[in-house]
């Protein structure tokens, strides 16, 4: 029973990394992503994480020594069920989030801030190599039998336009478009050890409401993010993460603002139960922009889990 408590207890990462949209962040690094958990379990979790940083905005904007600081809440929703004999789920997440930009604009001391939700998520996952759909007493022998194995799977997110937005407003909340992010991923566990890697690409629609009327593209982003996984007795785990992001131009009526994004990501996080069915979890992450638009950020996030 411990062995898939923890397990449940890890895929609620609530409150992903640096969960909000452009111009802030763009990315999230979220580890223990391909866990499997037992048929008719749910979990459900909620978090809290504070995001400070610089932001290099297009010289265009005029806007120079730019900070932000972020607060955001989220709360996550995680379901397993069957294809087949394969082990798929959904997750659905809903952050909130309370965000201040200061900096100076032409010159002049400014001061912007923007409170509500973001824009909301919903996963459809499949594992398709490692353990198969099982119910819990299934996955307790499968765990007990196979210490090493290797789970493969892939994934289709969808981010709807129903955070905050203003159309004539250059710094939102919501983004107004639809983002299709596929992923796909492996992890390979051994005793105490599991190492992660996925790859994943951020596909844009077009926000035909861009700052008074405009039409602003975005060219496809690529991602990649790598976890390190170490589990101690009394189901406590830790967790380095590091993560890596290029691409993303803009492009707003016709014109393209030679803004492509590469950003650093790293993160620890760790993990542990306050009574059988409920766990917390705390973080810390950053990033690093490698181009001359981008943030450097730091964040820290707690979180909180629960099955039944």
């Amino acid at each position: 029973m411990r062995n898939s408590l923890s397990l449940i207890s890890k895929t609620t990462c609530v409150l992903l990394f640096f969960l909000v949209y452009n111009p802030v962040f763009s990315q999230d690094i979220e580890p223990r992503r391909w866990t499997s958990m037992p048929l008719g379990s749910n979990a459900i979790g909620g978090g809290f994480g504070h995001v400070f940083g610089d932001i290099a905005f297009d010289p265009v904007l005029q806007a120079e020594n730019a900070t932000v600081t972020v607060n955001s809440f989220a709360l996550q929703y995680v379901r397993p069920f069957r294809i087949g004999n394969k082990q798929a789920r959904i997750d659905v997440l809903i952050p909130y989030t309370f965000a201040k930009w200061e900096g100076l604009l032409n010159g002049e001391p400014k001061e912007i801030s923007r409170n509500g939700f973001a824009d909301p998520r919903l996963r459809l996952s499949l594992n398709f190599i490692g353990p198969k759909a099982m119910s819990l007493k299934e996955l307790q022998e499968f765990l007990k039998d196979n210490p090493t194995y290797t789970t493969v799977g892939a994934s289709i997110a969808i981010s709807f336009p129903f955070g905050q937005y203003y159309g004539d407003k250059l710094l939102n909340i919501g983004s107004n478009t639809f983002v299709f992010r596929p992923q796909i991923g492996m992890t390979h566990n051994w005793g105490a050890w599991s190492y992660e890697l996925s790859t994943s690409v951020f596909l844009y629609t077009n926000n035909n409401d861009f700052y008074i009327d405009k039409t602003r593209k975005q060219e496809p982003l690529f991602a990649m993010q790598t976890h390190l996984t170490r589990k101690f007795k009394k189901r406590i785990w830790t967790t380095v993460s590091f993560g890596y992001g290029l691409g993303g131009n803009s492009i707003v009526n016709r014109q393209h603002k030679d803004d492509e994004r590469g950003n650093f990501l790293g993160g620890l996080s760790a993990g542990m139960p306050i009574t059988k069915k409920q766990s917390i979890k705390f973080a810390y992450g950053t990033t690093l922009t490698l181009k001359d638009v981008g943030a450097n950020t730091n964040g820290f996030i707690l979180g909180w889990s629960a099955i039944f």
